[in-house]
Formats: structure tokens, C-alpha cells, sequence
């Protein structure tokens, strides 16, 4: 299956209206990321880091943002794929008089430094292939999301502004009246020409020439790519899923971040528009299950290092994001002077749910530990006192209501996920502290866990709506009830469970696509689309409910429905298919992981390396049927 091509067939693109969400690629060098459009157009980039604020932003403002083309003059046709299991673009332009391939990168070749110093140099290598072509470049740099018009200074192919430069193949001529430069050239067949964008960071490093670079960089990726041991049917998938969570990692830490965007909104025209460049305990811990089952054994584990500091970092107080650095920002702000993309407004940066408290996180955060000590990654005795802690705040706290895991903003709720998730933290906590013979009040942990159990099953189950419902207090569905069968709390094929899977789908699903929920207590105006990774659980609980013919022909309209360039953004609209929300998100590449992976351990597509089968039945304890455990025994990753 290939699904590493996109096209815009129009011979006129048109240069003033937003493109469709799903029309971009993105590239990053693991410490920011850009997204170029199918007509070779970076709309988005924050240099050197994720969360710096924007250079290019074209994509919440087609005036005010700024942008960076490179395209033919003359009307034409374009089409961009990945280069095999690599994140370097190439956006191929047809148009009357020849054919030229663009090929966009973050230069990843100085592996060492990428530590220690945030590389930024972007490189962009035109080549005609038939004719001659005619290209023009064009480049309205807007720094500080928009706020700053920079004082150009030209030195023959050099641009310079700010802490900026962009060297060209020519000489570049500049509008005074609009801030913008530009360049033309003529290529013939055989021919290239070479462009570049540079940070201070970058004059501090060797930097290779820029065909040397594309050599390294590819090489890099690819030697991401081929450590991955899923062999099925989807590998593809899998491949491009993983080299997406990766590509979103901030290497000198390992955090990775739930989108490297911000405000795509969740609704076109309106107020859910949120700032996903930080990182949430959740989607790290989530993370880290999907790059173990993929394979990614004998990594080193960026991503585990990262939640395991930031659990010695924190003790009980755990939050639910951070910046990637000390010294980022959360503080949420709007930016009134920028249209939104599509005039969704407000646009924001910063996230206000940082201060929320969502008891969830606590599950995820132990569960992941328990996770890379059965895969036989990691020790877990080595913090072990900071662990028990977290343990003990399950036992103490799942009394308390709390945010939820989608951050609503309509007060504190008892919601069922969170108690179900504290259940795994003690369960968890129990299993490691008995088997590695640790400290730990394991009696008052089981008697907490039994009492979660006996309460989850009590006032959370409605009657009514024939399933678990969101909360104690709300008689709503939420999707996020679809995990309780992989964590283990309940069998897949328990009763509850399965009404809870077939109401699911009758309330909750519309055209193969998943809600999270429906009249919650949100706090915030509006309607959201369905959310892509909801879908992607429902196929697992399938699967764990033994419907495995079911959850493939849903896994398969779920692909057909990613970007062509297989990503996917948060939410996909069920009418149009068109993709919503920030993007690319990491959630969804989960998904897309763990259905694969799951399937082809259910044995019904794809196959998997026997080591790659081995770690991952240690790691689940019999991830929803690997191994002959008893159904109480049996945990799949928890997303």
C-alpha cells in the first residue's frame, strides 16, 4: 500500500485562498517542524524550536502571515510525495515547458550537536528533469507570528533579517513596499539551483553541502525507518506513523510535542482553536507504546527518559504539559491581529488546560513505566521512590472529580476514564512492587483498586444509554470508555463492554467516523468533528471483542480517509473528509500504530518478527489475546 503522493491537478492554483489542511506536508529536523503546500509553499515554520514563535504563518493569515515560494512562472500542474521512508518532500511541478521536482528538508546530518544546539538550516534543491523551466521564488518573512515586518538587508545571493539568512542561486531583488524578496531563474534540463535558510545556531556548525546534507538526511531517516520490526500488511503505514511521532520529538529532551501547530481549528469559522507545540504526559506516555510495539527496542528511548525525569522532576504534582523547555510558555494568549486560518478565531498561543488537573495522567504515566519494564526496557527500581508516590496518590485521590481527559472547560466532573486509569496506576504499582519485590503498601493498593472497580461498575454504568457513560453525574457516551477494555479492566468480550462498543457505534459514529461525545459539559462554543484517534479505538475494542473482520474493513476506511501524504490531522469532518484541527497530530499516528500492530496480533492480517511478538506479549501481558492469559490478566497499551 502507498500512500506517499498528493496532487493538486488545478493549472492555476489559486495563490490567495487557504488550502485544505490535509494539502500540506510537513518537515522537521527534531527540533521544529514546517508545512510546505502542495504548491511548494512553506506556510508554517517557528524557528529554531516549535513553540518559538512563527517566521512563516501564511496559514492563520494570508496577508499578515508570510510565506516562502518556489514555483514555475507559468501555469502548471504539481504532485508531492516523500522520498522512501524519509521526511523529505518532493513536490513535482508539470507545466508546458518542463518538469522540475522540489525537494524540501531540515538538514538532520549534524546528529551529534542536535543535542545541544537547535539546527535550523532548511534546505530547499530545484531540478529540472525535461524542458526548461522558468521558476520564481518568492519570500515575505513575518516574523513573531506576524507582529514584526524585519528590516531586509540584501548582499548579492544573501538575505538577511533578523537572526536570519536565505541565500539563493541568483541574486535576489527586493520590494521595499511589501517586505518581500523574490528571484527568478531559468533551469534547463540536468540543471538545479540550491536554497537555503539559516539560523545563528547554524553558523556555529560544519555544515555539509546541501547534496551532501539531502544524502545524510535521508540516510538518518531511513535508519529510523528500517528499526522498525512490523513486517504486516500495513508496514507503510506504520513506517510513515513513526517517522511522524519522531519527526515531532525535541531531541535535546526527548518531549515530543502534540502537533507542531497551532489554532488549525477543530471547527472552520469558529473559537475551538488550540496551541498543540507543547508536550502532554499523556501523549509521551502514549507515545511510548506505540514506538515499542512498532519495535523500537534497541533505541535508545528519548521519549521513556523524558517521562521518567519529569516524574522525578514532579513527585505527585504531575501536570498535564509542558513546554519543552524550562523556558517556554504556557500562558495562554490570543492573537487578535491575525484571520485565522479560514476566519476561525481566536487564533491562540499558549494552553490554558496546563492548570487543569486530570487524574487520567497518573494511569498513563505508571502504565507506561509497567509497559518498558515488561518489554524489558527499562528498570523500573531505578526510580522506584518516585514511582510508589504515584501509586499512593491513586490510592489517596480517586475519590476526587476532576478535568477529564479532553480538557473540557464546563467544571469538575467524576468522569469514568480517569477512575479507570487510576485503577491501572494501582494495578500497575501492584504488579511491579510484588514481582521486583519493592516498598510499597500493596495491601491498601488492592483494597483501593477493588473499591475503583466495584464503584466504575456501579455509577458508571447507564442503564439507559446500555453502556459506561462519560461521568458519575452526565448521562452522555464518551469514546474514551472504548480503552476499558484494552487496559484490562474489563474483558473485551464482557457484555457491558460489548453494549458499550454497539452503542458507541449507533450514538456516537456517523459515515465510519467516531465522536468523542455528544452535549458534554464543554465550557466553550461550537462543534467539533469526528476525532480521529476515537475511531482508531473503537477498532481495537473490535478487536478485543473478537469482531477482527470488522475492525479491518474499518482500519482499511480509515486509511483511505488520511492526507494523501498519510498523515492525519485531529478530527476529520464526516461530510467533506476534510481534515480539522492541528496537524499533523501525534494521537492519530498512535492510532494508526497500534490498530496495525494489534491486527496483525490478533492474526488476522500482516505478520510481525517473532523478537518484535516476544517483547510485546512480556510488555501487555497478552495485549487483548497474544498470549493464553486469563481474561483478567490481559492489557493492551492504552490507546
Amino acid at each position: 500500500m502507498s500512500i506517499t503522493s498528493a496532487s493538486n491537478n488545478d493549472p492555476t492554483p489559486p495563490t490567495r485562498s487557504f488550502p485544505p489542511i490535509e494539502d500540506y506536508g510537513v518537515i522537521g529536523n527534531c527540533h521544529t517542524a514546517a508545512l510546505v503546500s502542495s504548491c511548494g509553499s512553506i506556510d508554517w515554520l517557528c524557528l529554531p524550536r516549535f513553540d518559538s514563535p512563527s517566521l512563516f504563518a501564511r496559514i492563520l493569515d494570508l496577508e499578515r502571515g508570510g510565506s516562502w515560494s518556489i514555483q514555475p512562472t507559468t501555469a502548471w500542474s504539481s504532485s508531492h510525495q516523500y522520498l522512501n521512508e524519509t521526511n523529505v518532500l518532493e513536490t513535482i511541478f508539470t507545466c508546458e515547458s518542463g518538469r522540475i521536482s522540489l525537494l524540501d528538508f531540515m538538514d538532520i546530518s549534524n546528529q551529534e550537536q542536535q543535542s545541544r544546539i537547535a539546527p535550523g538550516r532548511l534546505i530547499r534543491i530545484v531540478e529540472v528533469s525535461e524542458g526548461t523551466v522558468e521558476i520564481m521564488s518568492t519570500c515575505s518573512p513575518r516574523p513573531d507570528y506576524g507582529r514584526t515586518i524585519p528590516k531586509l538587508v540584501k548582499s548579492g545571493n544573501e538575505v538577511r533579517f533578523d537572526s536570519f539568512t536565505i541565500t539563493g542561486p541568483v541574486e535576489w531583488h527586493l520590494d521595499r513596499t511589501s517586505n518581500t524578496f523574490m528571484c527568478h531563474i531559468i533551469l534547463h534540463a540536468g540543471e538545479r539551483a540550491v536554497f537555503t535558510l539559516l539560523t545563528q545556531e547554524d553558523a556555529q556548525l560544519p555544515n555539509l553541502h546541501p547534496m551532501d546534507a539531502l544524502a545524510s538526511t535521508c540516510a538518518e531517516w531511513r535508519g529510523w525507518a528500517n528499526k522498525c520490526t512490523y513486517q504486516g500488511a500495513y508496514r507503510d503505514v506504520v513506517v510513515r506513523s513513526a517517522l511522524t511521532l519522531q519527526l515531532m520529538t525535541y531531541a535535546p529532551s526527548g518531549a515530543i510535542v502534540a502537533a507542531p501547530t497551532t489554532s488549525l481549528p477543530e471547527e472552520i469559522g469558529g473559537e475551538r482553536n488550540w496551541d498543540y507545540r507543547f508536550t502532554w504526559i499523556r501523549d509521551s506516555s502514549f507515545t511510548l507504546y506505540a514506538l515499542l510495539l512498532a519495535g523500537y527496542f534497541d533505541d535508545e528511548c528519548q521519549f521513556f527518559n523524558w517521562i521518567a525525569q519529569t516524574v522525578k522532576m514532579e513527585a505527585t504534582g504531575i501536570k498535564i504539559l509542558y513546554p519543552i523547555t524550562s523556558s517556554g510558555q504556557v500562558v495562554e494568549q490570543t492573537l487578535d491581529h491575525l484571520r485565522g486560518y479560514r476566519d476561525s478565531q481566536p487564533v491562540r498561543i499558549g494552553n490554558g488546560a496546563a492548570g487543569q488537573v486530570q487524574s487520567d495522567v497518573y494511569g498513563e504515566v505508571v502504565s507506561a513505566l509497567h509497559f518498558a519494564w515488561k518489554a524489558g526496557k527499562y528498570d523500573p527500581t531505578v526510580i522506584w521512590a518516585h514511582i510508589c508516590p504515584l501509586v499512593d496518590w491513586a490510592a489517596t485521590h480517586w475519590h476526587e472529580p476532576d478535568s477529564g481527559i479532553w480538557e473540557v472547560r464546563g467544571g469538575l466532573r467524576h468522569f469514568v476514564f480517569g477512575k479507570v486509569m487510576l485503577w491501572v496506576a494501582l494495578d500497575c504499582g501492584i504488579e511491579m512492587a510484588e514481582a521486583l519485590e519493592l516498598t510499597g503498601d500493596t495491601t491498601r493498593w488492592r483494597q483501593e483498586r477493588q473499591l475503583i472497580r466495584n464503584e466504575v461498575f456501579e455509577k458508571g454504568w447507564s442503564e439507559k444509554l446500555g453502556a459506561f457513560k462519560q461521568s458519575y453525574e452526565d448521562e452522555t457516551l464518551d469514546a474514551s470508555n472504548l480503552l476499558m477494555s484494552s487496559v484490562g479492566f474489563i474483558d473485551g468480550t464482557d457484555p457491558r463492554m460489548v453494549s458499550t462498543i454497539n452503542a458507541t457505534i449507533e450514538h456516537l459514529v456517523e459515515n465510519g467516523l467516531c465522536y468523542r461525545y455528544r452535549d458534554a459539559p464543554e465550557g466553550v462554543s461550537g462543534k467539533e468533528a469526528s476525532f480521529v484517534l476515537c475511531t482508531f479505538w473503537l477498532i481495537n475494542a473490535l478487536i478485543l471483542a473478537q469482531r477482527t473482520t470488522e475492525a479491518c474493513i474499518w482500519f482499511e476506511q480509515m486509511l483511505a480517509r488520511s492526507s494523501p501524504l498519510g498523515l492525519f490531522a485531529e478530527e476529520i469532518d464526516l461530510e467533506t473528509g476534510a481534515h480539522l484541527g492541528n496537524f499533523p497530530q501525534a494521537f492519530s499516528h498512535i492510532g494508526v500504530i497500534n490498530v496495525a500492530v494489534s491486527l496483525a496480533h490478533a492474526g488476522n492480517t500482516g505478520t510481525v518478527e517473532a523478537r518484535h511478538i516476544d517483547a510485546a506479549n512480556a510488555a501487555s501481558r497478552g495485549g487483548g489475546g497474544i498470549q493464553k492469559l486469563k481474561k483478567s490478566e490481559r492489557r493492551q497499551p492504552p490507546f
